[in-house]
């Protein structure tokens, strides 16, 4: 008795340079002010075309809050960061929307 039959494949998976038809590099500069109890933050995001969406996020220290360093800026900057990504989405909706001639809803 022989065991299970196999059969060769000429069959050569692509390099992975073939899988990248395109690579695009974005980058988000975040900028952050503080004034008083106040902190606010920029997040501009840099694309290869004409894309401009900034996202702000605003933060605000109570007198009654501890003392803690940087949790102004890390609130302040994930809220531009989310603020940035649903300016991104409407922009990904509205494209859509140019294409298929219909409303589109598009989710985080």
């Amino acid at each position: 008795m022989t065991g299970p039959v196999t059969k060769q494949s000429s069959y050569e998976a692509p390099s992975r340079k073939a899988h990248v038809m395109e690579e695009h590099t974005w980058s988000v500069e975040i900028t952050i002010d503080e004034h008083d109890d106040k902190t606010r933050a920029l997040a501009r995001l840099h694309t290869r075309d004409d894309t401009k969406l900034t996202g702000v996020g605003l933060a605000r220290k109570s007198p009654e809050d501890p003392m803690v360093p940087e949790t102004g800026d890390e609130l302040a900057v994930a809220r531009a960061l989310s603020d940035l990504a649903h300016q991104l989405l409407e922009c990904s909706a509205q494209d859509l929307e140019q294409v298929v001639h219909e409303p589109v809803r598009v989710r985080l």
